[in-house]
């Protein structure tokens, strides 16, 4: 991106004669998988980016058409390869080196020597005006002292960049079991908590399932509360101001509202009519009053402190002085509350064999593995530049949030002439890696003038990182304010943001106006022709999220995990059939999309590898009560699923000789748009077996973005049926 930003959009098409990326890597990507069997990179091939397509663009190419909203690890490297292979052909301008890795670049007067290795070892030096570094933040694994991994360790010891599956991190999963442990609490720690929990699950409760797989469990040590959203909440908040330009938002479930809409967490995140203008910067030092306020903002969304899923989750009044640092995970949070997550607080001081001593005092034994969640160190990404520059960089190994101190977001170091960064920072969001990429390319082009001379007149960023860097009160990101650096940029470069489409929008009940979300491009440059319909997509998808039931079947699906208590009455008008009661538990055990009865009559064949995806087994069982005084234990199975493709929501039917897989469709359910927002989202079905009716109603009431209690009423009729059922479901906590 930043090759094809010099080539074809610097101010003059003179300025830059040809641009060499060097890549380490046989393909472009970098840390994003090309393809779905390419697993030698840093992301899983099928990770759900945390981002959605809306986000996670460039200003002048759309996502192909079928992107799922939250696009898969191998999706986002096809992007970035495709991105290339529209801007960026080989010819005199353009030179590509893969599998070449940078030995040194040193600078020499008004040059740069760069010496580079291919894959054969050959080592070949070559001279350039100009070196920009995009070689990534995440540059080495961390691991902590007390967990390195050895080849005496009885136990596999990886990072989390590295887990793929729980073949590859169990040798012998049917072994006699033991608790994988997982050490770190921030994004990559409860991500991959999360992600080996499902998995486990999946493992247990497939129609074969894994022998000793229930013997395993997650144990994850944190050293503080983390709030964790899933990955689409609700646009709908209410807002007003505080001290510091901060907000304080309310959602407008804990207005009375149980339906409220759903969207990418983005949406609400970036939605620019929920700040005042001009953005005031909220990243770096967090005040204990910003802190404060931000907790609350947090809490509001997701409707609890999150104290019913674990203690050590929750949030107390101490807890909200300090900074808070968020996470993005679907399952996690019910994984904890189920038990097949153990939270533990504290840091791992030893682990001796199989035994992991804490911090706190506690032990936990009977480990299988570990899985180090702690980071990386961006050290080795800038490793081919030498002392001098290093130096000049205040270049400290010792603070790997902000291991360099560059001028203007991030970009350059006036005392280093011809070096630029593009990227080398923690969440790099695309928009700014393209600001970035366009600020170099003016910057190098031509002397600083007008706008972009006051702003590095005025900036500041290499004393305030400096002055950051042994702050206890630093900023989760430190460079996390998306549309603050947004508009800092595009001022600098006298970009102009684009009017946002918000034809047809609903205004917001929290600020009488309709959604504005942020994305990159909001700031084309012109000839752009491929902005226009980006922004008619976002404003499509939020057109059918706040109008539409769109995205509550996915919200409903996600939130079903776990144990619920069930309570179900039967009234029948027919004397053969019985009414009366049933108490007890219903279980929605997550797992692996599985073969009905139509897949394996199908000629195609498809594969996990081909079609990821995830279903529940719902198993309910308890006591059934006849009105006449007769009782007797009963239990029913279902498979519950969520096409991502179609965004619908279905029931099936198990098999009756084996009630571990799915055999035919029961219904789909179809949701509707409720005449207000107070009484929980309905849903109706319908099925019809043999001569018997099904009438299928649904009501799914939510606590922010939580399922908090729904209920299923069936109307029977047919020859011989004339019954209702009608029952409700609570959530209760325990495995």
């Amino acid at each position: 991106m930043a090759a094809k930003t010099l080539l074809r959009d610097a101010p003059s098409p003179a300025s830059f004669s040809k641009v060499t990326v060097f890549d380490a890597q046989a393909d472009v990507g970098g840390m994003w998988p090309t393809s779905k069997t390419d697993t030698g990179r840093q992301v899983h091939p099928f990770m759900v980016a945390n981002q959605s397509r809306h986000t996670m663009h460039l200003s002048d190419m759309a996502w192909d058409e079928g992107t799922p909203q939250l696009p898969l690890g191998w999706q986002v490297g096809q992007y970035y390869k495709k991105y290339m292979e529209r801007y960026l052909s080989p010819d005199d301008r353009f030179e590509l080196k893969l599998s070449t890795r940078v030995v040194s670049a040193v600078p020499r007067g008004d040059v740069w020597d760069v010496v580079s290795r291919g894959s054969e070892g050959e080592e070949v030096k070559a001279e350039f005006d100009r070196v920009i570094v995009a070689s990534g933040f995440f540059g080495k694994p961390v691991f902590p002292p007390a967990l390195s991994p050895s080849s005496s360790s009885p136990i596999p010891i990886i990072h989390s960049s590295a887990y793929r599956d729980l073949e590859s991190l169990l040798p012998n999963p049917t072994a006699s079991g033991g608790k994988i442990l997982v050490v770190g609490g921030q994004m990559s720690g409860v991500e991959i908590a999360g992600t080996i929990a499902s998995h486990l699950s999946s493992a247990m409760y497939s129609p074969t399932p894994t022998p000793n797989i229930d013997k395993y469990t997650v144990h994850n040590v944190v050293q503080r509360p983390i709030w964790v959203f899933p990955l689409y909440t609700s646009p709908e908040v209410r807002v007003s101001a505080t001290d510091g330009g901060m907000m304080e938002r309310l959602t407008l479930n804990q207005a009375g509202s149980a339906a409220a809409p759903f969207l990418p967490l983005d949406f609400a995140s970036y939605n620019l009519n929920n700040r005042k203008h001009p953005l005031d910067n909220t990243q770096g030092h967090i005040t204990v009053e910003s802190a404060q306020a931000t907790h609350g903002i947090f809490q509001a969304v997701l409707g609890t402190d999150q104290g019913v899923f674990s203690d050590l989750l929750k949030f107390s009044d101490e807890d909200k002085k300090e900074q808070p640092y968020l996470a993005a995970s679907d399952w996690y949070c019910d994984f904890v509350r189920s038990g097949l997550i153990t939270l533990f607080k504290g840091k791992v001081d030893a682990l001796d064999g199989t035994t992991a001593s804490l911090t706190t005092g506690e032990k936990i034994d009977n480990i299988a593995a570990v899985v180090v969640a702690t980071g990386f160190d961006p050290s080795p990404s800038i490793s081919y530049l030498p002392e001098s520059v290093l130096s000049k960089l205040n270049h400290s190994p010792k603070h790997p949030e902000q291991s360099v101190a560059l001028a203007f977001h991030g970009t350059h170091h006036p005392d280093v002439p011809g070096l630029g960064f593009v990227g080398f920072y923690r969440s790099p969001y695309l928009g700014v890696m393209e600001m970035q990429a366009r600020f170099l390319a003016k910057y190098w082009a031509s002397t600083p003038c007008g706008k972009l001379e006051q702003k590095l007149a005025e900036d500041v960023s290499i004393q305030r990182t400096m002055s950051l860097r042994d702050d206890p009160r630093l900023s989760q990101f430190p460079m996390g304010d998306y549309p603050y650096i947004m508009q800092e940029m595009a001022d600098a470069l006298s970009l102009d943001i684009t009017k946002p489409k918000v034809e047809g929008l609903p205004v917001l009940g929290h600020n009488n106006q309709p959604l504005d979300m942020l994305t990159p491009s909001r700031y084309p440059l012109p000839g752009n022709t491929e902005a226009d319909g980006i922004l008619q997509d976002t404003h499509d998808v939020a057109l059918s999220a706040l109008t539409t039931p769109r995205f509550v079947p996915r919200a409903v699906f996600r939130s079903l995990l776990g144990k619920w208590r069930l309570e179900r009455d039967l009234v029948s008008k027919l004397p053969s059939h019985p009414s009366g009661h049933f108490s007890g538990t219903a279980h929605f055990h997550l797992r692996s999309k599985t073969p009905d009865a139509a897949d394996e009559t199908s000629t195609t064949t498809t594969t996990a590898a081909d079609e990821p995806g995830l279903e529940y087994l719902y198993v309910e069982e308890g006591e059934f009560q006849t009105s006449t005084g007769f009782g007797f234990r009963a239990t029913r199975r279902y498979v519950w699923r969520y096409d991502d493709d179609r965004e619908v929501l279905s029931v099936w039917f198990t098999r009756p000789e084996d009630q571990a897989r799915a055999d035919y469709l029961f219904h789909e359910v179809e949701f509707e748009q409720p005449p207000d927002r107070t009484g929980g989202w309905d849903a109706k079905a319908g099925h019809l077996c043999i001569d018997d009716f099904y009438d299928v109603k649904y009501n799914f009431r939510f606590e922010a973005v939580n399922l908090e209690a729904w209920t299923v009423g069936y109307t029977v009729k047919g020859p011989k049926k004339d019954y209702t059922i009608h029952g409700r479901y609570s959530r209760e906590s325990g495995v």
